[in-house]
């Protein structure tokens, strides 16, 4: 039976008061109140005439296996009947099955298989404050879906601390239902991972030793300890075990790579003191009974774009300050608890207030993807939460087409179309049906799972030892060390002696099955080649065709890469005789002085006739006129890209006069190249020519910009053979005669370059660069009997004179000639008279 005890009862009678009518619900409550394991139950028995099913959405694997247990057996049913789960490579569900748990990755595929999700009730997104990249998608895909063809759809958003403001709006029309819960106090107590005044120890190392201060402290309750992820969970166990302490407590790990088995003893009551080791999956929706004293490492494992890869990857970093409320308020579910901190009260301050959605800080590669797939093209009209940073989309849209997912039209690819199916990143997916045309998906499934794994190899390692015949690839001596590492089981001495990190070889494992698992499932024969090959080879440069490398010459290891970037090639790699590769990693090294070095790793070899077959329509040939800078000569040449990457290069007969005018003109515009004869004249013209047009456009002046610069500067060099001929051409006549005679007499009277003065005196006008009033400079003696403003284009522009004294300084600008006589000159007279008595002065 529900268990009515719980707080979240609280709001129920103004939960089912909104229910019939609300399309939108916000619930905010409490860790532990009690909403992942009711909040569905009292939604389903109060709709009890609608067939549907209500999808709950969990972030993780582990988390929706468990709650769905849990609220089976509190309705007395089997799991798989009426409440069930369906998860990544597991699901006990059903034709009865009306309570459904899910992870936002299975429900966003189910959106893409069934657009208007028929026979779903609701959607309820638990614990959304975590703001995964597939919730976020899903719950727009769901708006979309109530302002369209399912208007009958009701969607709840769930969490114990959310944004409430934001969500609202995005959510308007909704109701927002909060409970209060009931939440014991929770002592925090803050410490350094300080060793005896040692060095500061590992996590683990230091969490053991807490723990066993708190068993001697407390003699009653179990203890929650948060690691990031498997393998310090891993090492926190064997400190544990170190400790005499705690010999006889019931020691349980709690993460989900675990088998089902082992993930339920962890939650289950023990008659022993328990002690749990789990990720950040304990942080929220599940609850372990017993527990009041946590332990925190403050890390976790936090999805984040790894530039390095191309990929999303998770990185150990520390939590930000409300996952730390949220850890610590484990420990007061059912009596007063303790939690210790293993850092300081001072570090806390510093860290940061919530975590960033995950839209904000991964790859976007393959959210877009399938976004196209649904049919969504343009990105920015989702009705996204928290919109995508454009360049995150571009680099991701950028991607796609590099892997051959989208046409140059914006259209899925029909190979697009098989990459969206993958739940797994579209480089992966492109590099599976590679492997799938070729007959080796294993070795193409052991290879991805070398790249999400950094340094098999640890630094004393000879990574020539594990090259065989024909080194070629990287991936190939890791793939050596990896078997190795498999057929010790492996052992740790053995491994160590080879060099290689046997906890890393036992991840790549887990990685590896992983793989084979979706390929499995998505249809794919994976009883073929698991030895690395050309085939492998071959796959590689289809998952990361955008990594495609050309040496630049045989003495270095610098390399050009396609668009336009360029580095340093590994000095390890097994590819570094290769004039073509691609790799797989590209990392930025800051120099001493501040300048960032590219360099390449995890590259493999590979054959330009391979992308010919590969990438058909980003191959080309062409003909090229460039500059040679050093002998100062035009030098036409045969050249064959790959995209803009050139791969080979030829000599080509001369260029024609054309190709010359043509590429004179671009050197030039670029400013790599510069005319003698275009010199202050001909500025001055064209700085006439464009104020006039603003000052009169009665007048119909066409104005001289950037694109007309040009196009005066291909009539300069048309017909040249050389630079040589060019730069003896003049240019003053060929850019005036832009005009027709009869505006360049408009141009001479209405913007003149020269002024006659009232008096009789001659002054240059100078047009500025920035389009300011045009002025004139002459001393104050050529001045005198001037005394109105001096204007020019009708009248609609006036003068600014520069007034200099006798030695050619500027004593006064002005456009009021008459107020300077007035008020300023005799001033100016009285100085500068004394300083020039033999000057004439008025």
């Amino acid at each position: 039976m529900p268990n009515r005890s719980l707080p979240i009862y609280e709001i129920e009678p103004d939960l089912l008061r909104a229910w019939p009518s609300a399309q939108r619900i916000i619930l905010t409550a409490p860790t532990g109140s009690g909403k992942s394991t009711q909040i569905p139950q009292i939604l389903l028995d109060a709709s009890r005439t609608n067939p549907g099913r209500l999808v709950v959405v969990e972030p993780r694997r582990l988390a929706a296996r468990l709650l769905a247990a849990r609220v089976a057996a509190e309705r007395g049913v089997r799991l798989g009947e009426e409440v069930g789960y369906r998860v990544r490579f597991d699901e006990r569900c059903s034709s009865a099955t009306r309570i459904e748990f899910v992870t936002d990755g299975v429900l966003w595929r189910q959106m893409l298989a069934d657009p208007l999700l028929g026979g779903v009730h609701a959607i309820l997104f638990d614990e959304f404050h975590e703001r995964h990249l597939f919730s976020d998608v899903a719950l727009g895909r769901a708006l979309q879906l109530q302002r369209g063809l399912r208007p009958d759809l009701r969607v709840v958003v769930m969490s114990a601390t959310l944004d409430i403001a934001a969500l609202e709006r995005h959510l308007a029309p909704c109701v927002a239902l909060r409970a209060e819960g009931r939440q014991y106090p929770v002592t925090i107590r803050y410490r350094g991972r300080m060793a005896g005044g040692k060095r500061e120890a590992d996590p683990w190392d230091a969490a053991a030793m807490t723990v066993a201060e708190l068993f001697r402290e407390y003699p009653e309750g179990d203890v929650l300890v948060f690691m990031p992820g498997a393998y310090e969970i891993h090492r926190t166990l064997q400190a544990l075990r170190r400790e005499p302490t705690l010999r006889e407590a019931d020691l349980r790990p709690l993460h989900g790579e675990l088998p089902p088995a082992e993930q339920d003893a962890a939650v289950a009551p023990s008659p022993r003191r328990k002690v749990v080791v789990a990720t950040n999956v304990a942080e929220t929706s599940i609850t372990i009974e017993g527990v009041r004293l946590v332990v925190d490492s403050g890390l976790a494992r936090v999805a984040r774009y790894d530039p390095r890869r191309g990929i999303n990857t998770l990185l150990v970093e520390r939590i930000s300050r409300a996952a730390a409320e949220q850890r610590a308020g484990r420990a007061g579910r059912t009596a007063p608890g303790v939690c210790v901190r293993l850092w300081t009260e001072r570090e806390q301050q510093d860290r940061p207030a919530r975590e960033a959605p995950e839209i904000l800080r991964v790859d976007l590669a393959d959210i877009l993807l399938t976004l196209r797939a649904a049919g969504v093209k343009d990105p920015a009209s989702f009705p996204w939460l928290d919109p995508p940073d454009p360049r995150a989309l571009e680099r991701a849209e950028t991607l796609l087409h590099d892997l051959g997912a989208i046409a140059a039209d914006g259209e899925l690819t029909d190979i697009g179309r098989r990459m969206a199916v993958f739940p797994m990143h579209p480089r992966y997916a492109r590099m599976m049906l590679e492997a799938e045309r070729l007959g080796c998906v294993p070795a193409a499934a052991l290879a991805a799972a070398l790249t999400q794994e950094r340094n098999l190899l640890s630094a004393s390692s000879s990574r020539d030892a594990w090259d065989g015949n024909e080194p070629s690839s990287d991936f190939f001596r890791l793939a050596a060390a990896w078997a190795f590492a498999r057929d010790t089981g492996y052992d740790p001495a053995a491994c160590q002696a080879r060099g290689i990190r046997a906890a890393t070889a036992r991840q790549i494992e887990r990685f590896r099955r992983q793989f084979l698992d979706i390929a499995r499932r998505e249809g794919l024969c994976v009883d073929g080649l698991a030895e690395p090959d050309d085939r492998l080879r071959r796959c590689l440069l289809a998952g990361f065709a955008d990594h495609v490398a050309c040496r630049l010459d045989t003495g270095t290891l610098r390399c050009a890469m396609v668009h336009g970037r360029k580095g340093v090639l590994d000095r390890d790699s097994a590819a570094r005789d290769a004039p073509l590769l691609v790799a797989a990693e590209i990392s930025e090294i800051e120099r001493a002085d501040g300048d960032l070095t590219v360099r390449l790793s995890l590259a493999t070899a590979i054959e330009e006739s391979w992308l010919e077959e590969m990438f058909p329509h980003d191959m080309r040939q062409q003909r090229v006129v460039t500059w040679d800078a050093s002998r100062r000569r035009l030098e036409a040449k045969e050249q064959r890209q790959f995209r803009d990457l050139v791969l080979s290069m030829r000599p080509a007969a001369p260029p024609t006069a054309e190709e010359t005018a043509e590429r004179l003109t671009e050197e030039i515009a670029r400013g790599r190249l510069t005319l003698p004869h275009w010199d202050s004249r001909v500025e001055q013209w064209i700085r006439r020519v464009n104020a006039l047009a603003g000052w009169c456009p009665e007048l119909g002046l066409p104005t001289i910009g950037p694109a007309e610069r040009r196009m005066l500067v291909a009539r300069l060099c048309a017909g040249a053979s050389s630079w040589r001929e060019v730069a003896q051409r003049p240019v003053w006549p060929v850019v005036r005669s832009w005009l027709p005679p009869a505006q360049q007499a408009l141009v001479d009277r209405h913007a003149p370059e020269q002024l006659v003065l009232p008096n009789g005196q001659k002054a240059r006008v100078e047009y500025p660069a920035d389009g300011t009033a045009p002025r004139i400079a002459l001393r104050i003696q050529q001045l005198y009997g001037v005394e109105g403003p001096l204007t020019i284009a009708k009248g609609r522009a006036t003068i600014c004179v520069e007034v200099l004294a006798p030695n050619g300084r500027p004593v006064q600008i002005t456009q009021d000639l008459a107020g300077f006589w007035r008020n300023a000159y005799p001033a100016v007279r009285r100085e500068l008279s004394r300083k020039y008595p033999k000057h004439e002065w008025h």
